[in-house]
């Protein structure tokens, strides 16, 4: 059995608020060199691209020298390099700190925005943004929203406290209350506890449901109602976080959330930089007492959900 290595520090800065990518090779392989490896794992970055990475010296090692494309395969070793980052349209809303400390920050995320670099969102992200922002550079999402989720995150500060801040989520001792604005369908007996297992594949768009144990458990409950557009404003209480959980169990009932591209229905991309009608969901509050200091915080997002709060906006979009 192979010993666990330390993972060395990463010998470049961050560019942006972005981490350099860190590569491991593989222990087995038939590879002979450094670059003959790495052209054909990240071959994606198109012709040309990774040998030319090579060839100028942008492939660095722990040491921080760059690392040649002749230089002999090493089993276990370890590249960094910085990715060429993606034309991103900037989300002009502003993301808001509602609390910070020496270990945590606490944000209300705007709509649109992602929580960490992903894809085609690197930069325009909420982590991003904050490391430059704040000057934090070791600040690390404990859990994530959905890009087009808006409301509150939290962050940890120091490495150390990462894995104290995300048991909170692991071990359902986070309470987290979210917002939705979604059709109101009278004869729906509320509130109830949905239980269903959602699997989420990877490079489908839309999580679905499937047989099985259940994996996700949420209780849905009717706020209010209004006659004259038929929506209802719903408080939802996740008790799990699988991927588009909400979302899932919200359109299994019959009340798919406005603004919503991919339930029931996966409808075409909006065009990158329309930031109109977005997705009706809401982070609302998180409520937890602090794994290291004891403290307990509750935290309440100040947004609203412009198909509730505004809906002669919402409707002319």
């Amino acid at each position: 059995m192979r010993r666990k290595t330390r993972i060395p520090p990463a010998p470049l800065p961050q560019r942006h608020g972005v981490d350099p990518v860190r590569v491991r090779l593989p222990f087995d392989g038939p590879w002979t060199t450094v670059g003959e490896h790495l052209v054909e794992r990240l071959s994606g970055a198109g012709p040309g691209v990774v040998r030319g990475m090579l060839d100028t010296g942008l492939v660095v090692g722990a040491d921080g020298r760059a690392v040649a494309a002749d230089a002999p395969y090493a089993p276990g070793m370890y590249v960094w390099f910085h990715r060429e980052l993606p034309e991103e349209v900037p989300v002009p809303f502003p993301l808001e700190v509602v609390h910070r400390d020496e270990r945590i920050v606490v944000v209300d995320k705007p709509h649109f925005l992602a929580t960490t670099p992903r894809g085609s969102h690197v930069a325009e992200t909420a982590l991003a943004r904050l490391r430059c922002e704040l000057g934090l550079p070791t600040l690390t999402a404990a859990h994530r929203l959905d890009r087009l989720t808006a409301g509150l995150v939290l962050f940890t500060v120091r490495p150390e406290d990462r894995g104290a801040y995300q048991s909170l989520f692991r071990d359902r001792r986070m309470h987290k209350e979210y917002e939705a604005v979604a059709p109101y369908v009278p004869g729906l007996a509320l509130p109830r506890t949905v239980r269903s297992r959602i699997l989420k594949e990877r490079g489908v768009p839309a999580a679905r449901e499937v047989s099985g144990e259940p994996n996700a458990v949420t209780r849905v409950e009717l706020v209010e109602h209004r006659e004259r557009d038929g929506l209802g404003r719903y408080r939802l209480l996740p008790a799990t976080g699988q991927t588009h959980q909400l979302r899932v169990h919200m359109s299994a009932l019959g009340l798919p959330l406005l603004g919503d591209p991919l339930y029931p229905e996966v409808t075409a991309p909006v065009p990158a930089g329309d930031f109109r009608r977005p997705l009706q969901l809401l982070a609302r509050r998180l409520e937890f007492t602090d794994p290291v200091t004891g403290v307990e915080h509750r935290f309440v997002s100040g947004r609203t959900l412009q198909a509730w709060s505004s809906p002669a906006e919402w409707a002319a979009g």
